[in-house]
């Protein structure tokens, strides 16, 4: 059991380099924003659109089929799941619907008045039928309001956790904080210690290996030792797993004290004196490209993906 490589989710791939790993992470963190605050209030064609179009940059990047599979799988699975189960569940509109016209055709066309003036059907409104019901049989009934409802809830769920995962797969740690630093200059006017905000996301997303290495070192642990849970019962299940969360916890302490040390022996006193440029941010044709893109999505958007009231 390796969770640094069965748990896909958020980890950087280092190679190949892509397209989307050579741009400006702020233009990236611009872009994932879009993904993130389009949806809202927009109509089911657009956040299907936005689902097709997360699934194009994965595949036009040449992402490899492995981290596609780990990446893709579980999700896909997830948002089908949402999906099948808001299509059956009941759309919380109590109300029974009926036909706008009577089920006999004399109550319109009585036989006194057809014989003077006979009536024409429309072919239009006879050839087309609306039903509220799209799908009933036994309990499974799927109403258009359902499964509405199920479109919009599955490809936000996909949205949502996709695009973030794209952006961290091809962005490193130091890039989202340099791009983040870069992003929020203008609050410093709000004396609002930006550095030390960035550094603290920085330490974080360095220390989220370190704890999921921690955790695979216990559960492996435990598994060596082959212990018998039936014989312990729950009492004794739960007591092995306290023991377990005790020990991780005095870990996970352990390694951020040595993290401090590290810091105080290089003599690190604040960040804004100790600063480790990671790289230099300026955008390039690619980056103006992609904002040129970002200006034209925004416009589809508001052209096509409005909902409408």
């Amino acid at each position: 059991m390796d969770l640094l490589r069965s748990l896909p989710l958020g980890l950087y791939l280092e190679q190949p380099l892509t397209w989307l790993h050579k741009l400006d992470p702020r233009v990236k963190f611009v872009w994932l924003m879009s993904f993130l605050t389009s949806y809202s209030f927009a109509n089911n064609y657009w956040r299907v659109l936005l689902v097709l179009l997360l699934i194009i940059i994965t595949l036009t990047a040449r992402i490899p089929w492995r981290v596609w599979q780990q990446q893709m799988g579980w999700l896909l699975i997830l948002s089908l799941m949402v999906l099948a189960i808001a299509t059956m569940s009941p759309d919380g509109l109590g109300v029974d619907y009926q036909s706008r016209l009577p089920a006999s055709e004399q109550i319109l066309n009585p036989p006194s008045t057809a014989k003077s003036s006979p009536v024409v059907p429309d072919s239009a409104s006879s050839n087309k039928k609306y039903s509220y019901v799209l799908f009933h049989k036994g309990p499974v009934r799927v109403t258009r309001r359902s499964l509405d409802l199920a479109i919009s809830l599955s490809s936000i769920v996909f949205t949502l956790i996709y695009s973030t995962n794209l952006y961290l797969l091809t962005t490193a740690p130091e890039e989202i904080t340099s791009g983040m630093e870069s992003l929020m200059q203008p609050l410093r006017r709000f004396n609002l210690p930006v550095t030390e905000l960035t550094l603290t996301l920085t330490l974080s997303l360095r220390f989220i290996p370190l704890v999921l290495e921690e955790v695979q070192n216990l559960v492996r642990s435990v598994m060596t030792r082959a212990i018998n849970w039936k014989k312990l019962g729950l009492k004794g299940a739960v007591k092995v797993w306290m023991t377990v969360a005790e020990r991780l916890l005095e870990n996970l302490l352990l390694r951020a004290d040595q993290m401090a040390n590290a810091m105080i022996v290089r003599g690190f006193t604040s960040p804004n004196e100790h600063r480790v440029q990671w790289q230099d941010l300026k955008l390039k044709a690619r980056d103006w490209l992609a904002i040129a893109t970002l200006i034209l999505f925004w416009g589809v958007r508001i052209a096509i993906g409005t909902e409408v009231r």
